[in-house]
């Protein structure tokens, strides 16, 4: 089991940045791939960038390649997203999501936390 904490969010101008952050707790954190996705108002949740359990693997949707940069603190069992050119179309709630490596879904889904780009 797995427990996820997002911090971070908040308002911002567009060309601004914010650093999200997710904490987890559980002694095998480095052992999930970590996830984030988003969920704009009236929209699904789509997915946002990935990074592997030794974080020698990333994986960015496009609509945010070369912007935002996905990381992780093993030895803090967390997981960053720096996101950097926003816009105001990346408004939305922000979910940090956990699973193990070889498994298709992720499992473990955190509370969200929201972000607003200001024009």
């Amino acid at each position: 089991q797995v427990q996820l904490v997002e911090s971070g969010g908040g308002l911002v101008q567009a060309g601004g940045s914010l650093r999200l952050s997710c904490a987890a707790s559980g002694r095998t954190f480095s052992t999930y791939t970590m996830g984030w996705f988003r969920q704009a108002p009236g929209k699904e949740r789509e997915f946002v960038a990935e990074i592997s359990w030794g974080g020698g693997n990333t994986y960015y949707a496009d609509s945010v390649k070369g912007r935002f940069i996905i990381s992780r603190d093993n030895a803090k069992n967390t997981v960053y997203l720096q996101m950097n050119s926003l816009k105001p179309e990346d408004t939305a709630v922000y979910y940090c999501a956990a699973k193990v490596a070889i498994a298709a879904n992720y499992a473990y889904w955190g509370q969200g936390t929201q972000v607003t780009v200001s024009s």
